[in-house]
């Protein structure tokens, strides 16, 4: 694709890597085949081509973003299906969390949109605040169909039937491993994950140990900028990213690390790109990339250590692939081979590339499109018969949960389980 930026457009490193993405771009269209929001409204301004060429346009021109643009840009799921169908490596990511920015920077939304987009920002990044939200959905649900706005809606549907006890394991401490030390990692124990489940947490810990590890929760580590560094919020995300990095920094300084364990998908697909985030710091910029480097989804260092083989469970697991997981972070075999290998029977839905439509806060700020695209979803998991549903990120369990009526548990419990844990709340009784 040609562009025509000049030099001083180009001199902005935000531009410039956006140059390089939109020039990759061949318009061969393969992105719409696996795109689920074109899938579902057929416009081709929700492919990833389409949107694209609206991105285009508003940064050559140097244009503040306009409502038709930032409609599109608001329905991606940043997925990123597209990435993974690219056959020249078009950079979708960081092209649209770029145009997000600019979005944030120079549109105006509807007063409505600014207080909701603010709640969310200040409020699920943090479980304390995110707690006292849960419980008062709880108390308002009985009243969600005298609320006109389906987003509201859609938040106060969120909140789950019991929202469980905090967990001490996420404060900060070092758990020493069980037996011979093989690795020092640091878990990111994450912010909404703390509030919704704090099983994967524990049953995270207790497995890491059990094969050797002695695991960190660092002191000063939280939320990984995720959720506002896709609403735009850069100044936010940023300021999230930095005291992790500095948090688990010191830890490598202090007694070393050997991985940064990430068991919430969404997170790790974020925290692998902090390099590319803090590219033009000159004081973050080093340590940024090393925390890139030592960041590994649960399943990679389980399959580094090595699980225990395992006798056949008896029981059929549908796994879901999360998006972040297959294609932010391109881990397709690893959590399937590590269940079967403890001995349980799985299996995989028709169309397991497309979403399910949580994509962190899309299901609140996107609720109908979200919602058919769980419809879609969750027809596909439940006409493969399963016992239970596995999946490898907190926010496609609470989605997929709220739609069937099979049990739904992160695959970390399930190899906890078969390694000698607990077995997982959601299926007992």
């Amino acid at each position: 694709m040609q562009t025509t930026f000049t030099p001083e457009q180009l001199a902005d490193p935000g531009i410039a890597r956006a140059n390089e993405i939109l020039r990759s771009c061949v318009h061969c269209g393969f992105c719409t085949a696996t795109c689920p929001t074109y899938q579902v409204l057929g416009d081709e301004l929700d492919s990833p081509r389409g949107r694209i060429y609206l991105i285009k346009d508003m940064l050559e021109a140097g244009r503040p973003a306009d409502e038709k643009t930032v409609k599109h840009i608001d329905r991606c799921l940043s997925c990123l299906a597209c990435m993974t169908t690219c056959p020249s490596g078009v950079h979708y990511m960081h092209l649209v969390d770029h145009a997000r920015a600019h979005v944030e920077k120079t549109y105006r939304r509807p007063f409505m949109d600014r207080v909701l987009r603010a709640v969310l920002a200040r409020v699920i990044p943090y479980p304390g605040r995110f707690r006292l939200a849960l419980l008062a959905a709880k108390i308002g649900r009985p009243f969600a169909r005298a609320i006109p706005d389906a987003r509201l809606r859609a938040m106060l549907a969120m909140a789950p039937k019991t929202i469980p006890p905090v967990s001490r394991n996420d404060d900060p401490q070092v758990f020493p491993a069980l037996g011979e030390r093989r690795m020092r990692v640091a878990l990111m124990t994450g912010c909404a994950q703390k509030a919704l489940n704090t099983d994967i947490n524990d049953a995270t810990i207790r497995l890491l140990r059990r094969l050797g590890c002695e695991v960190v929760v660092a002191k000063g580590a939280g939320c990984c900028g995720a959720l506002t560094h896709h609403m735009g919020k850069e100044d936010l995300a940023h300021a999230s990213a930095a005291a992790n990095i500095r948090a688990w920094m010191a830890e490598k300084r202090e007694g070393g690390l050997d991985a940064i364990v990430i068991n919430t998908s969404g997170c790790g697909t974020t925290v692998k790109d902090y390099g590319h985030m803090f590219r033009t710091d000159p004081a973050l910029a080093e340590d940024a990339a090393t925390v890139a480097g030592l960041a590994k989804d649960i399943s990679e260092v389980l399959t580094r250590l090595g699980l225990p083989e395992g006798a056949p469970k008896g029981l059929r697991v549908a796994y879901h692939a999360a998006c972040s997981l297959q294609h932010g972070q391109q881990i397709k075999s690893a959590p399937k081979d590590l269940l079967k290998r403890a001995g349980f029977e799985v299996v995989e839905p028709a169309d397991s590339h497309l979403c399910c439509g949580s994509a962190g806060t899309y299901n609140l700020l996107q609720p109908e499109i979200s919602a058919e695209l769980k419809r879609r979803k969750v027809a596909t998991l439940e006409a493969k018969a399963p016992q239970v549903i596995a999946a490898g990120n907190i926010g496609c369990m609470m989605q997929i949960g709220s739609g069937t009526g099979i049990p739904v548990v992160h695959t970390v419990e399930l190899l906890d389980w078969a390694t000698g844990g607990p077995q997982p709340r959601a299926l007992q009784g």
